[in-house]
């Protein structure tokens, strides 16, 4: 739901992991922002109302986004989908951060765009502390990107594991992910991405916020 930037780039991003995607938006003139070779099915009409989420195909739907440029329709559509349509994969993108917190207790994933983009620019100018990235169903393993202090440049994965006592699990590096070798070294600007007990986090993150151990010879 929603034709702007974000909804757009979704629709076309989906159908070109070979999904089929419906987008629906109250304003046709939306739609030419649609690539022309989009494939998927559009929608005029409101992103709530459900004669339009059925011609969208929200009956055979593995997943809905609510991504349009007001709080109240994102969450009143994504309530109707996971209430009425059974379809448990929904995430509503909301502008006001107070109110993503309060939908997220109703079980819908929310996207708090001010203070998403503020957390990520921030993270950027200063270190933060290790940032939750995903949590297992049971809770007890986290993935988590750390703050590593410079002079880990040069390490070995391996030795970055043995010394947290924690598992890489990728590394993003000039803006792409890959999952290293053992023996890879850290270069600088990497993103270290870390399989953690959820009970060690913060032991974690003071390891690897401090240069290395000097080893003994």
């Amino acid at each position: 739901m929603g034709a702007g930037r974000v909804g757009v780039t979704l629709a076309e991003t989906l159908e070109e992991h070979g999904h089929s995607v419906g987008i629906i938006d109250q304003n046709p003139e939306a739609f030419r922002r649609l690539s022309a070779d989009f494939e998927g099915r559009r929608v005029t009409g409101l992103g709530f109302d459900r004669d339009a989420l059925v011609q969208a195909g929200i009956e055979d739907a593995r997943a809905f986004a609510a991504v349009s440029s007001g709080d109240n329709s994102n969450i009143i559509a994504a309530r109707v989908v996971r209430e009425t349509f059974g379809v448990s994969d929904v995430v509503a993108r909301i502008y006001d951060p107070r109110r993503a917190e309060i939908y997220e207790r109703f079980g819908i994933s929310t996207v708090a765009t001010v203070r998403w983009t503020a957390d990520q620019v921030l993270r950027r100018m200063m270190p933060r502390g290790a940032e939750s990235q995903f949590t297992d169903a049971s809770g007890r393993v986290r993935l988590c990107e750390m703050d590593t202090h410079p002079a880990w440049v040069g390490s070995s994965v391996r030795d970055v594991q043995r010394v947290s006592r924690a598992r890489v699990a990728y590394l993003t590096r000039l803006g792409e992910g890959y999952i290293p070798a053992p023996d890879d070294l850290l270069q600088e600007n990497d993103v270290v991405h870390m399989l953690v007990e959820t009970a060690r986090v913060n032991d974690v993150q003071r390891v690897l916020a401090v240069r290395p151990p000097v080893e003994k010879e």
